[in-house]
């Protein structure tokens, strides 16, 4: 059986919306938590963006649940050997209960320095040379590196954990997949694809850590918890590299039209059935996965903590 956790969304939330939502999530009984690294929401109506790492060192006192990200780019807004340091002193201050979730980013949040966003390939390139030098950093030995990406001179992390930091890499596709499977210590993927699943243990992913996530709507008006979904997260459901190369959230705003309610009452659990909430749940169960997040859209959270803690979790143990 999965473990199940809760994602903490900085898109939509502030930095004490999410502490309050940490804490009524292992209260309600979920095992751990991922939070979302953005530099912007994904539209304005989601209207937030907190710094990250500052709320981990937050969430390490308020709460006892082991944290990851889900996921941050080490590779062009912020330089690997920071993303290393505070990767580092999160692991430090949560007693080692703290994983690093990486991809590959979107220009969203990556291309705020002015810098050209580059290739799908090349992105893959850069993450996984800045897998190895936080992997090197982690050791607390000094690092140099002169790569074809990142040059780090004479650096050390004097602050690191009894263990190096575990780093699991996101991918949605053949090649990211592989990737994760290579050089992560886990595999992060938002759908419950059985064949992505399968490529990752084949490609050296067996004995690792499989981690996916989902969103719904809880709510006792189904037609009001579609139309919620669909006004926070309609970029959820835009097809291709829309959600990879589009630069700002007025962009992603120009789509919504492309995104009607049909389109979410079929692909995004809305409403109170708590049998549609367990499918989407099992889903991933069936798929292979270990951990499952899930976090709930819209402001009806102590609503949702309340409908899981007693209606959805207590069934999923006992299957």
């Amino acid at each position: 059986m999965p473990e199940y956790g809760y994602f903490l969304s900085c898109e939509e939330f502030g930095p004490g919306d999410l502490i309050e939502q940490a804490r009524a999530a292992e209260q309600a009984g979920f095992r751990s938590l991922w939070i979302s690294d953005h530099y912007h929401p994904w539209n304005d109506a989601q209207g937030h963006s907190p710094f990250v790492w500052a709320l981990i060192g937050a969430l390490s006192e308020a709460v006892s649940l082991p944290v990851e990200t889900a996921v941050t780019c080490p590779s062009l807004r912020i330089h690997p050997a920071v993303v290393a340091q505070a990767a580092a002193t999160c692991a430090t201050m949560t007693g080692g209960r703290f994983r690093l979730g990486v991809g590959s980013g979107e220009a969203l949040n990556e291309h705020v320095l002015g810098g050209p966003w580059p290739p799908a390939s090349v992105r893959l390139e850069m993450l996984e040379e800045a897998i190895q030098v936080m992997r090197r950093l982690f050791s607390g030995e000094e690092v140099s590196h002169y790569g074809p990406h990142y040059t780090v001179e004479n650096a050390r992390l004097y602050t690191v954990p009894d263990e190096p930091v575990p780093i699991d890499v996101s991918g949605f596709g053949p090649r990211s997949t592989r990737l994760a499977a290579r050089v992560g210590d886990g595999y992060i993927t938002m759908m419950p694809d059985e064949s992505l699943v399968s490529q990752f243990l084949k490609d050296g992913g067996a004995g690792k850590v499989i981690s996916g996530g989902t969103k719904v709507c809880y709510g006792p008006d189904r037609d009001e918890a579609v139309r919620t979904a669909r006004r926070l997260w309609f970029n959820e459901l835009l097809p291709g590299e829309m959600g990879q190369i589009l630069p700002s959230p007025r962009h992603f705003e120009q789509l919504e039209p492309l995104v009607t309610e049909r389109m979410v009452r079929e692909n995004v659990v809305c409403g109170d059935d708590v049998d549609a909430h367990l499918a989407a749940l099992n889903a991933f169960a069936e798929a292979g996965f270990d951990r499952v997040y899930v976090t709930q859209i819209g402001p009806d959270q102590r609503g949702f903590f309340d409908f899981y803690r007693t209606k959805v979790l207590p069934q999923l143990a006992r299957d």
